[in-house]
């Protein structure tokens, strides 16, 4: 089936659940090559197990095949809860994109088909899974649930989000991820999708709100999520060009060249510094770069799924 067949051409993803089934299906395909060896056919039905509990229910067969001790998961095990949170402020609409296709994604839409790719793996291990994306407002929220229909609604909804576009729109992400965090009771898996820009703004109001968050021995994940050519490598050509701030729609116009190679300085500088604030306020940081596949994303979820379950 041709990919690019799948993309309507004007209003976001025609069909983002099938989309979101066959980078599952290539991710899942290539776990041989990974720690996961084995695991693929029924990584929905095992869990690893961990040395302390009882080999009552050890999958000898699936041993024998994988070297690796499984045990079978029953289905009240299997009631993780995910909650996966979407910044959709302007920024995150960049780059401009006529059409959404797997070879061709902005920031805003790889996290809206990596959250469906997570969501997909989600359905097939009967977990919960809740959703909140925020811009300057707090734009949706549906709490954890199960059902085909609560998966369907949020579909319906990252698809929405990709084209609801609104220039000039910013946000205060702590706020919101202060009121997120007030509506996640039960212990859960946290995905937060941002490109982190505020950070280089209020860095301390972000993280504090990242450790409320954390609150109720929640796990939080950060995609920090990025063009990697032209954000961090800024990649232009020589031309006088006009660069836009495109939240608060303030400017400047300069060759590309003659900035460069001071941009780039603090770019890594700002990468780095995310990074240890992270490690220090014990958030998992993981770099998304919207130029890659999504595989990074899924073997995160994968390894901080088996963290947290067991």
């Amino acid at each position: 089936m041709d990919i690019q067949n799948e993309i309507n051409k004007t209003s976001g993803f025609l069909n983002l659940e099938l989309l979101a089934k066959q980078v599952v299906e290539g991710f899942i395909s290539g776990m041989h090559k990974s720690p996961f060896h084995g695991f693929s056919a029924e990584f929905a039905e095992h869990k690893v197990y961990n040395n302390g509990e009882s080999t009552k229910h050890i999958d000898w067969k699936l041993y024998a095949k994988t070297d690796r001790l499984y045990t079978k998961r029953y289905e009240e095990e299997t009631n993780l809860r995910c909650h996966i949170i979407i910044d959709s402020s302007s920024s995150m609409h960049y780059p401009k994109i006529k059409e959404h296709s797997i070879t061709s994604l902005n920031k805003i839409s790889f996290s809206a088909l990596a959250a469906a790719c997570i969501m997909q793996i989600l359905k097939k291990q009967r977990d919960a899974i809740g959703l909140s994306i925020y811009s300057d407002n707090y734009d949706y929220y549906a709490p954890e649930k199960g059902s085909e229909r609560h998966h369907q609604m949020l579909l319906d909804q990252l698809n929405k989000t990709i084209v609801n576009t609104t220039k000039n729109k910013t946000t205060e992400t702590f706020k919101f991820l202060h009121q997120i965090a007030e509506k996640i009771h039960r212990r859960s898996l946290i995905f937060l999708f941002t490109d982190m820009f505020q950070a280089s703004t209020e860095p301390e109001k972000l993280f504090e709100a990242l450790r409320h968050l954390k609150y109720n021995k929640h796990e939080v994940i950060l995609f920090h999520t990025y063009d990697s050519i032209r954000e961090l490598h800024f990649d232009f050509d020589n031309s006088p060009k006009k660069f836009i701030d495109v939240e608060t729609g303030e400017y400047i116009n300069a060759y590309a060249d003659n900035i460069k190679e001071n941009y780039e300085k603090e770019v890594v500088s700002f990468f780095q510094d995310l990074k240890l604030k992270c490690a220090q306020y014990g958030i998992k940081y993981v770099d998304a770069d919207i130029h890659k596949n999504f595989n990074k994303i899924l073997t995160t979820y994968m390894v901080e799924r088996q963290k947290f379950a067991g």
